[in-house]
């Protein structure tokens, strides 16, 4: 188990001749077939004998509660989510209403049992075929919203990608209006946020953090956090969801990548040793992150004091709102509200924010993307104290992140000062030095992020997984 210090092998598990074989019927992940034939298999390649003995005395029912959680949580992650894990312990219910969602109304099934079913098996299938490559290659080319699709694509996936670029019927096109205001106003916090707090934040993710380790967003982490950072760069665009926008662009290229990575990662070894899901990025997944985003900003905020009019509020919620759609979310766990996004957000995001070996590692990396550059403001002492800012104690000791002797206090006294004076809020009590440094950090910040989005950033069907995975 994760930060257990214990290796697959010490239990036996690493041994099965079950784990890494998805072949057949009961290998499915989303079936949840864990049937005889597969206990069969499994515990031939067991060492435990009493183990063993226990399964032909008593059967599978009977040995449940001898086995230990650990053994279980590994036997889950190969078995299914609705497998062996749920049988002995099971997740905290669902328990958000879609009274609160955008529709005001749906079944109310569990997000964290679902996943994509239009986009899924089309990828798979595109990866299978060995045709992602080329793909991806006429992909690059599709840029803009209003763009035909390239020709040359697979039928099915045309056809899904087609029927995805639409934006939802509730659309509201005076709130994305809006939504444009408050981006301008605030495009040098939300830099901050969207290129750095949320990526750190990612790593404290427990599911997110394995998902972009053993992934290739874990091979290559600039080029992963260039890519985040473009979607926040596209949906703070003038014209993000307009025919000369990008985002619907952005949006439905990520949406084919986390289809890619769930047909991908169950192939890794690594991952389903770690991982205590069947099937990564599922719908609660994806609204996990998005919490990282809109939903942390908001939260800082209103920690900072930012004066933020009502309908600048409401258009910001409404862009994200429509990001969270295009991304493949279903409607009924959209928030309707930022009261209802809280809601939510304690229920599914809150409660599992917890450091893990593979954030810690991710961690460390990120707090080295200003290493080459020649700004002393980006340095890793910097980067660190900006993290402990914004989550907190708990979570920068988590990381292994130490206090910074000097900017660590001056983040926490002088930032609330700092942003009241660029909003006009405040005309003294605030030296100018350290107004200086601080408005220097976020200008080297935005500019570096900036330069990234420069280049070209292409978000692809992954073929691989993470190979210098440590």
């Amino acid at each position: 188990m994760p930060g257990s210090g214990m290796s697959a092998a010490d239990d036996g598990i690493g041994d099965s001749p079950f784990c890494g074989d998805r072949s057949a019927r009961i290998n499915d992940p989303k079936s949840g077939d864990f049937g005889v034939s597969w206990i069969t298999r499994w515990y031939r390649g067991y060492k435990d004998t009493k183990f063993v003995t226990l399964i032909h005395r008593n059967g599978w029912d009977g040995v449940m509660e001898d086995l230990n959680r650990r053994k279980l949580l590994k036997a889950g992650g190969v078995v299914g989510a609705a497998g062996a894990v749920a049988a002995v312990a099971p997740a905290t219910p669902w328990t958000w209403s879609p009274a609160n969602s955008v529709p005001g109304r749906g079944a109310g099934t569990d997000p964290r049992q679902l996943w994509d079913d239009e986009a899924d098996p089309v990828i798979a299938k595109v990866i299978d075929s060995g045709q992602a490559p080329k793909v991806n290659k006429l992909l690059r080319t599709w840029h803009k919203n209003s763009q035909p699709l390239p020709a040359g694509l697979p039928s099915e996936l045309r056809d899904v990608m087609e029927h995805a670029r639409q934006l939802p019927s509730w659309t509201d096109q005076s709130k994305l209006a809006t939504a444009v205001k408050f981006n301008q106003k605030r495009v040098t916090y939300l830099g901050i946020i969207y290129g750095f707090a949320s990526g750190m934040m990612s790593t404290l993710i427990p599911r997110e953090a394995r998902a972009v380790y053993y992934s290739k967003g874990g091979w290559d982490l600039k080029d992963r956090i260039s890519k985040t950072a473009k979607l926040g760069y596209d949906i703070g665009s003038l014209n993000a969801y307009q025919p000369g926008g990008e985002m619907i662009v952005t949006c439905l290229k990520t949406r084919m990548a986390h289809a890619g990575v769930r047909h991908l990662l169950p192939q890794s070894p690594h991952w389903v040793h770690s991982a205590s899901e069947n099937v990564p990025i599922s719908q609660a997944d994806i609204m996990v992150t998005w919490h990282s985003l809109p939903t942390t900003v908001m939260r800082n905020f209103r920690k900072w004091q930012v004066p933020i009019a009502a309908d600048e509020s409401a258009g910001f919620l409404h862009s994200w709102q429509i990001t969270a759609h295009v991304l493949g979310v279903k409607d009924e766990y959209i928030p309707a509200s930022w009261n209802a996004a809280e809601s939510q957000a304690k229920q599914v995001l809150d409660p599992i924010i917890e450091p893990t070996p593979e954030g810690r590692k991710l961690a460390d990396m990120l707090l080295d993307l200003g290493m080459n550059l020649d700004l002393t403001l980006l340095s890793r002492g910097v980067l660190g104290a900006l993290t402990r800012f914004m989550l907190g104690d708990k979570a920068a000791d988590g990381l292994h992140i130490p206090r910074e002797p000097v900017w660590t206090p001056l983040l926490e006294t002088a930032w609330t000062p700092y942003v009241l004076v660029r909003e006009g809020l405040l005309n003294v009590g605030m030296p100018r030095e350290a107004y200086w440094m601080i408005d220097e950090f976020l200008r080297q910040f935005v500019l570096f992020y900036m330069s990234e989005l420069r280049m070209p950033i292409n978000i692809e069907i992954p073929v691989f997984n993470n190979p210098k995975y440590k």
